[in-house]
């Protein structure tokens, strides 16, 4: 049976790639948001949902980190890294010198800002809603413009492609997470993402919850920090830590860390895929 895989649309996105290189077969649904992607999953009209979380070069998805910690039950299943190529697709018959703008969506604009720079630097610069957006922008606009998207984009609006490979940094990447209802089985080879936050402030309270993982030997992978909402100068910290939730130096280890913390998200145990530019 083909499962039903939500994303963030419309086609011709990158996470419509992503989507298509984590399951060809899938039935492929795009939704207009972050939270209406994974709210097709809870309501029971999407088997999973896929949504990026992690760029190397800009960071985090902040959208997705917020709806992990606040507005959703959903587990993280699986990741996909999927490596970003932009490409300049401009309409039939235009030249490189023709264009006066340039739409993308704004961490597309932000990764190939050093191309603009040098090689359209007269041009105006427009944020559209999502990579695909940007085309559809091109083909209403009333004067010679460009979209920065991807093969994808330029193959379903039949976009010429003026320049491939244009970001600034070729180690470019994505990561997306594939959420779900249930949790995966351990697979030897495993990421756990979390997060946590004190109802206090003194000094050392985060290392010693850090430490709670170095005594095991469990590797830390990543740490950043949210606003918690509630007040300005409070956090909440998110962590990817390898190994999976049921191994027993992690039980150990988070049953101490809970001990620690006013509270503790467990987002999920997944099989981990590692960068290729690493």
């Amino acid at each position: 049976m083909r499962k039903r895989l939500a994303y963030l649309g419309p086609p011709g996105t990158y996470s419509e790639q992503a989507a298509m290189t984590y399951d060809p077969r899938a039935i492929l649904l795009p939704y207009s948001s972050i939270p209406s992607v994974a709210s097709a999953v809870e309501s029971g009209d999407a088997d999973e949902a896929i949504v990026p979380i992690e760029n190397s070069l800009e960071g985090s998805v902040t959208f997705t980190l917020d709806l992990l910690i606040h507005d959703s039950s959903l587990l993280i299943r699986n990741e996909i890294v999927l490596p970003i190529h932009h490409n300049l697709l401009v309409e039939k018959g235009t030249k490189i010198d023709d264009i006066a703008l340039v739409y993308s969506h704004p961490q597309a604009l932000a990764q190939c800002r050093s191309f603009i720079g040098s090689k359209l630097p007269n041009t105006q610069i427009t944020a559209s809603l999502s990579t695909s957006a940007a085309v559809e922008n091109v083909q209403r606009s009333t004067v010679p413009a460009a979209a920065i998207a991807n093969h994808r984009s330029a193959e379903i609006y039949n976009m010429n492609i003026l320049l491939e490979g244009i970001e600034d940094n070729q180690n470019n990447e994505t990561r997306f997470t594939i959420l779900g209802t249930s949790g995966q089985p351990q697979t030897g080879n495993d990421k756990t993402s979390l997060c946590f936050s004190f109802d206090y402030d003194a000094p050392g309270i985060l290392l010693s919850v850090l430490q709670q993982f170095s005594n095991r030997g469990i590797n830390l992978v990543k740490i950043e920090s949210r606003p918690t909402r509630e007040s300005l100068g409070r956090y909440i910290f998110l962590l990817d830590i390898e190994g999976h939730k049921s191994e027993d130096n992690m039980i150990s280890a988070l049953d101490e860390v809970k001990n620690q913390v006013s509270m503790i998200k467990i987002f999920g145990s997944y099989p981990r895929q590692v960068s290729s530019s690493v």
